[in-house]
């Protein structure tokens, strides 16, 4: 098993600009599942990884450079994620190599992504300019920032600080921008935004939730590890009918990385940059 120690990641790289779809480094997700108690066979979601690379260009036939950004999404469930520090190698050995369109392209990204990850990987290629047109956009929902919480956990996550109310029917949207992570390896910042959608017979305490959120600060785990830990301990507590989970984080060599976990495969995010995207 491939396993994060052995990746490129907090280590020396030569960057290669030609394109080298050996670069590319799958992790597991199964020993990560196992410490929630989970396999690929029972996990309480559906989602998808959705990564933006701001930084992709390769020449056209006749040796011209092109830019362009790219989104791709990974299922949640498929076996492996893609290292990030490799996914931004290989992304860059595309640098001096020659497709014959964003079409070409697209499809050997498909292609290596997808068996890297082992399922597919939808790929789209867009140019720059359509991406200023779409703009910046506010999560959805009601922001829990501005609450005076007393705050005293950074280290690791803590489940037993969230509290469920019951009461009447509610359907809501929370966000926050306080979400802050560690990488496992390299311990640099992972800064991002969470939106937690759900409708359920109880509400959860505002400040609990973003007493919670804060908890994470200094705990070392990958963006998507994190969101599943912060699915599953809500559902534990919200007597729910359906919950989503989103967080959007601020990109590191040109890629940010969006893990989306649901109980309903139809709550599909809209993808629009938040300020800090």
């Amino acid at each position: 098993m491939q396993t994060v120690e052995h990746s490129p990641l907090g280590k020396t790289s030569e960057y290669v600009d030609t394109y080298t779809p050996s670069l590319l480094y799958p992790i597991s997700r199964s020993p990560k599942w196992a410490e929630l108690g989970l396999t690929r066979e029972t996990l309480p979601y559906r989602g998808i990884d959705i990564w933006t690379c701001y930084e992709l260009s390769w020449l056209n036939p006749k040796g011209k450079p092109v830019v362009a950004i790219a989104e791709f999404s990974i299922p949640a469930d498929s076996p492996n994620i893609i290292e990030s520090k490799s996914f931004k190698l290989y992304l860059n050995s595309l640098n001096q190599t020659t497709f014959e369109s964003a079409e070409a392209l697209a499809e050997v990204l498909t292609k290596d992504l997808s068996r890297v990850a082992g399922d597919k990987v939808e790929v789209l290629v867009k140019p720059v300019d359509a991406i200023t047109e779409e703009g910046l956009v506010t999560p959805p929902g009601t922001c829990i920032d501005d609450l005076d919480v007393d705050v005293q956990h950074y280290d690791v996550p803590r489940p037993d600080l969230l509290k469920a109310l019951p009461g009447e029917y509610v359907k809501e949207s929370l966000y926050s921008h306080l979400l802050r992570s560690n990488c496992p390896v390299t311990g640099q910042p992972d800064w991002g935004s969470v939106v937690v959608d759900y409708e359920g017979t109880s509400t959860i305490d505002r400040a609990s939730l973003l007493a919670y959120i804060v908890s994470f600060r200094r705990h070392a785990d990958f963006h998507e590890q994190c969101v599943e830990r912060i699915f599953l301990d809500l559902q534990n507590v919200l007597e729910s009918r359906s919950l989503t989970v989103y967080a959007r984080y601020v990109r590191r060599g040109g890629l940010d990385i969006n893990p989306y976990r649901s109980t309903h495969a139809a709550y599909l995010p809209a993808v629009a940059r938040l300020a800090r995207q």
